[in-house]
């Protein structure tokens, strides 16, 4: 079994370790030094170029490096039937959590405010907590982790998504729903899967729906933003702030207006990094699960988008 990797920009080489000890007789190639792509049957993909898998006439699996797909359903090129599958991993999930975590704090307690307040050397004792209730754009394995946790530090949780859900442990608003939604939450986190309906949703029209001072965390994917949108929701007061972790374009470019607005805190897309250790296993088995005809772990439906 010959197994192609392509991801331009990151380094493959922890991936080829983890997999070889998975497999010693798996056979891996590396874009853009792909030698034999008629041997190739699975890819594994981030971001790779559009239609070269029209390259691999034998391929019978396509995994993504990661837990998003959206990377490879954009590509129209990409063949109906061969299957796509992701990495689901619990690591993956508990740093989600615990970023978002983070935000949510750093908001509740003002930790931004005080930084300020000490370059400044104020010293303001007044309002030390913003009461919060969080919404969760998104309620699947990450959402759904998310409101667990934060529950169960006693915050106040709801939970929106595109499909109705029944016995749904939390307050929970459907599509239909999103302005009464948007007005009973003060933090507002995207989790929501790259779609048709969900690109550029973070938008002024939704920020005007927002109750005022509304603080976004946006981890999920860069499209789901406006990014001009967040600055002039900033601006009229809809948000209050907002803590990014993905972008449009990566990295963020040295001219972005985000660099320089103190109201907007972001990281460089690490809330949540794929462990090459944790995913190996799970790439070796739908390997072995399609030589033997078996159902694919963490396959992706198309007509969704995850």
């Amino acid at each position: 079994m010959s197994l192609a990797i392509i991801c331009p920009g990151k380094n493959a080489d922890p991936w080829i370790k983890v997999l070889k000890d998975q497999d010693p007789d798996l056979e891996v190639q590396v874009y853009p030094e792909i030698n034999h792509p008629d041997l190739v049957e699975v890819v594994m993909l981030w971001n790779h170029p559009a239609g070269i898998l029209s390259s691999f006439p034998n391929l019978k699996l396509i995994s993504s490096m990661g837990a998003g797909v959206d990377h490879i359903l954009r590509d129209k090129s990409v063949p109906e039937n061969i299957p796509v599958v992701r990495i689901v991993d619990e690591k993956l999930t508990l740093s989600m959590t615990n970023y978002v975590i983070m935000g949510v704090l750093n908001f509740h307690r003002q930790f931004t405010r005080y930084q300020q307040d000490k370059k400044r050397k104020v010293w303001d004792m007044s309002n030390p907590e913003i009461d919060v209730k969080v919404g969760v754009m998104g309620v699947g394995a990450l959402g759904g982790d998310v409101l667990e946790k934060l529950a169960f530090m006693g915050f106040d949780v709801v939970g929106f998504g595109f499909s109705e859900k029944e016995d749904f442990p939390y307050p929970y608003y459907s599509q239909g729903q999103l302005s009464e939604f948007l007005e009973t939450v003060n933090v507002l986190v995207c989790l929501l899967p790259l779609t048709p309906d969900t690109e550029g949703i973070l938008n002024i029209d939704l920020f005007k729906l927002c109750k005022k001072g509304t603080f976004l965390i946006n981890v999920a994917r860069g499209k789901h933003l406006i990014e001009e949108d967040l600055i002039i929701a900033l601006d009229k007061g809809y948000l209050s702030g907002a803590l990014l972790d993905v972008f449009r374009t990566e990295p963020l470019p040295k001219e972005h207006p985000f660099w320089e607005d103190e109201r907007i805190l972001f990281t460089p897309h690490i809330a949540s990094v794929t462990n090459p250790s944790a995913a190996a296993p799970q790439v070796v088995d739908n390997i072995r699960r399609i030589q033997t005809n078996k159902p694919l772990n963490n396959l992706v439906i198309r007509k969704r988008g995850y």
